[in-house]
């Protein structure tokens, strides 16, 4: 595929809001983790949590959108002049020539589980003021960023659970190839809710402590919450001596499990070759590998299995979600933006809270940052169902 350039990218997760916050933690492998004091929530796990969501209301002209996620998605577009670089690009080729791809899970969810709470006695009804289409429903967040932004193009919302921002990157590369747009935001939003909380915790995946992923006594994900954002064009900015680029999109659905992956990976290594094989890339050429690394005991594994088939035993890798938690259906926007700020600064990302590599996982698993010469990087992402994506990321002169 052609490559297509990072012109402007941001993300706000529980490590703070901009790049500059992320970058510090990055640095140090610092974790953004906290025990979860998440509305009434009882449980006994850690999340990431965004600071301050719950004082910042949308402006009252966006008062349709009121809710976490599409508040979590104007604070987070509020950063690094993200906004001003679209507008500069929407004054270039102009509005039409501009789409929209995001990806979430959940939407705004919790703003139907408060209304829950409301509904009347009597009939069952849910209140009067509870408006699904701006806030529940999963193209609230599209619709909301591309009339903030002024996007006239195509807008699109991918659902595919912890794959689907990977797979917005995907659809917004064809339609780039394909003529119908000259440049698109890629993105993803994911908030915390009741829903996804107790969810996972009826699947006996969320973890009592922070989240190890690939640790010897790895038990589980924390969750987490971000907006992540990126501006796709077909050519470099002008003052960049360097770029970073989208090479490769690599995607398969291997259904093995309505929710465990695939022992041996193979829908995992399907994605990663493909997306290696659209950059015109050998495994020899990447020097990290941002792992899907959740902190289960099946997913580590496979996944494991999956990039040594790939790469071999040698490639340094790590996981981010120590740091930011799982954000489900931002996480592979967040992390598309952590391999930009690796190949930007010459830096390995740690994985934060794992100290003790499972021996039974023989993989170069990163646990501490370091600075590194890489000029590719792939990132992975597998959600339920097997719906799997890796993306491979290039510095280019």
């Amino acid at each position: 595929m052609t490559p297509l350039f990072l012109t402007q990218f941001t993300a706000t997760s529980c490590l703070g809001t901009g790049l500059q916050p992320l970058r510090a933690a990055l640095s140090s492998a610092r974790s953004g983790l906290a025990p979860c004091r998440f509305e009434d929530v009882e449980l006994d796990t850690w999340i990431g949590a965004v600071a301050d969501i719950d004082e910042q209301p949308l402006p009252q002209i966006w008062s349709p959108f009121e809710c976490r996620n599409n508040r979590l998605a104007f604070l987070g577009l509020g950063q690094d002049d993200f906004r001003a670089g679209v507008a500069s690009c929407l004054s270039r080729l102009g509005a039409h020539r501009v789409g929209l791809f995001m990806g979430t899970s959940t939407s705004g969810v919790l703003q139907t589980e408060l209304a829950y709470r409301r509904r009347d006695p009597g009939s069952g009804a849910l209140p009067a003021d509870f408006n699904y289409a701006g806030t529940h429903n999963t193209f609230s967040s599209a619709n909301f960023i591309r009339q903030l932004l002024g996007i006239q193009g195509p807008a699109a919302v991918v659902s595919t659970a912890c794959s689907s921002s990977a797979k917005a990157f995907g659809a917004a590369q064809r339609m780039i190839e394909l003529g119908i747009i000259d440049a698109a935001v890629v993105g993803g939003v994911d908030s915390l809710c009741l829903t996804t909380l107790y969810g996972f915790h009826s699947l006996q995946l969320t973890a009592p402590r922070p989240c190890r992923p690939f640790a010897a006594d790895r038990a589980g994900i924390s969750i987490g919450e971000a907006a992540a954002f990126v501006l796709l064009e077909k050519s470099a900015p002008r003052a960049a001596t360097s770029a970073i680029a989208l090479l490769g999109v690599g995607e398969s659905n291997d259904g093995y499990h309505l929710s465990a992956p695939h022992p041996e990976g193979l829908g995992a290594r399907l994605a990663m070759e493909s997306a290696l094989s659209a950059a015109g890339l050998d495994a020899a050429d990447v020097g990290y590998v941002n792992l899907h690394g959740t902190g289960t005991t099946s997913n580590d594994s496979a996944e494991c299995a999956a990039v040594t088939r790939v790469f071999g035993m040698d490639l340094p890798c790590s996981s981010t979600k120590g740091a930011t938690g799982h954000t489900l259906g931002a996480a592979v926007a967040l992390e598309a933006v952590i391999c930009a700020l690796a190949l930007q600064d010459q830096l390995l990302p740690g994985g934060a809270n794992t100290s003790l590599v499972d021996p039974a996982l023989q993989l170069n698993y990163l646990t501490q940052s370091q600075p590194g010469s890489i000029t590719n990087a792939v990132s992975n992402s597998f959600g339920f169902g097997g719906t799997n994506c890796s993306l491979a990321f290039g510095k280019l002169a």
